[in-house]
């Protein structure tokens, strides 16, 4: 029997890896559900070849020209994610990925939960700012989650099925992004468009800012904090230039372990879909050249400033957290249109996040979805008035 799927946000780099990978073995999976925000050229691509009657496409005008354009065919075309139930109703899926970005991706999180055996999900901001909702639903429904982050993944990887209290320590890799062997007199000269070039990963310009300003591996660690349970105090940032090994994992009894894989999203998307060795893989032999440089140092806080924020980041889960996602995206958005300085970023970011009107949120838990929206809504508009 075909496993059945749905990949939220299929028109993205993280949706066409996993489309890529079906394509090549069709005849074991059945796509019930694809969604899109603005690429209808590529996602009706992908109706075509896997026969999809389910569409969700959530910018309106981008969905009346696909509903139009579908118009003689037997194809369900919604606008929004409430309209999952609809799909799916009360029959579980074998599972979903979930690669829709920004904060939009938590909606179609919990919505879908209750739907699938499964849900991999590739969204920091929804894991960042609405876990402890998340969690409560994938407990709720017995669905099993995987991260899809590649450090996240390996982490995972490492420790599933290892009790926790058997854990000493986790490290988080960061290649330090193009700027890592930059003079710090430079930096004020940073542009958009050597910010955008980074060494090792083809990504997108949001995630290639926040990898040079190294705000990535922030997220990272408190993702690890959320998703794993461990305390800040056990999860430290390595630089490793080569993005080669992706986590590092110290045992309790005496054994590290370290997980590498080649730049490729592809391989964690993979394994999140074909468990347990069932399936191979192409990739690249082992880089003997890269296991003889490994070349791991620790972050110079003077070129990486953001990594101040972790001292500053409850423990518990908070409104906070989304304060501080909404703030750098406001920040780094105003960078791309060339309104701030590259430095800029980090300097507002610890300035904005030490306001006093949000110093409360730090111990205050979201409730609900509304809680999220509503205050990452209020940061969004107020870090956008900067620029006026």
């Amino acid at each position: 029997m075909k496993k059945k799927i749905a990949i939220l946000g299929s028109t993205g780099s993280i949706g066409k890896s996993l489309i890529n990978i079906i394509a090549k073995d069709k005849n074991k999976f059945k796509i019930i559900l694809l969604t899109a925000d603005k690429n209808i050229t590529e996602l009706l691509k992908q109706i075509k070849i896997f026969n999809v009657k389910n569409v969700i496409v959530t910018n309106v005008k981008k969905f009346l020209l696909i509903k139009n354009k579908l118009k003689n065919k037997k194809i369900n075309i919604y606008n929004n994610f409430q309209s999952i139930k609809i799909i799916f109703k009360e029959k579980k899926i074998d599972y979903v990925m979930n690669s829709v970005s920004g904060i939009d991706g938590l909606e179609p999180t919990l919505e879908i939960i209750k739907f699938t055996n499964k849900i991999a999900i590739a969204n920091k901001e929804s894991i960042i700012c609405g876990w402890s909702l998340i969690n409560d639903e994938l407990k709720k429904n017995k669905t099993e989650f995987i991260p899809i982050d590649s450090e996240h993944f390996s982490i995972w990887s490492l420790t599933n099925h290892i009790d926790k209290k058997n854990i000493e320590k986790i490290y988080i890799t960061a290649s330090g992004g193009p700027f890592i062997n930059l003079p710090l007199k430079k930096f004020k000269f940073i542009t958009t468009k050597s910010a955008l070039r980074h060494p090792n990963w083809s990504m997108g310009k949001k995630i290639s800012i926040d990898s040079a300003t190294m705000m990535n591996k922030v997220f990272e660690v408190i993702e690890a904090r959320k998703i794993f349970n461990y305390d800040y105090k056990n999860i430290d940032i390595l630089v490793h230039p080569k993005s080669y090994v992706h986590a590092i994992v110290k045992f309790k009894n005496g054994l590290t372990k370290l997980l590498v894989h080649d730049t490729d999203m592809t391989i964690p998307i993979f394994n999140s879909i074909y468990p347990n060795f069932s399936e191979k893989i192409k990739s690249n032999n082992l880089n003997i050249n890269f296991l003889n440089n490994l070349n791991f140092h620790r972050v110079d806080k003077r070129r990486f400033p953001v990594i101040e924020l972790l001292n500053n980041i409850p423990s518990n889960d908070s409104l906070y957290e989304t304060i501080l996602i909404a703030a750098n995206d406001g920040l780094v958005n105003l960078f791309l249109e060339e309104k701030i300085k590259f430095t800029d970023i980090s300097k507002l970011l610890l300035r904005f996040i030490s306001l006093k009107e949000f110093l409360k949120y730090r111990k205050i838990k979201p409730q609900n979805i509304n809680d999220i929206v509503k205050i990452h809504k209020y940061v969004s508009l107020k870090i956008n008035s900067l620029s006026v």
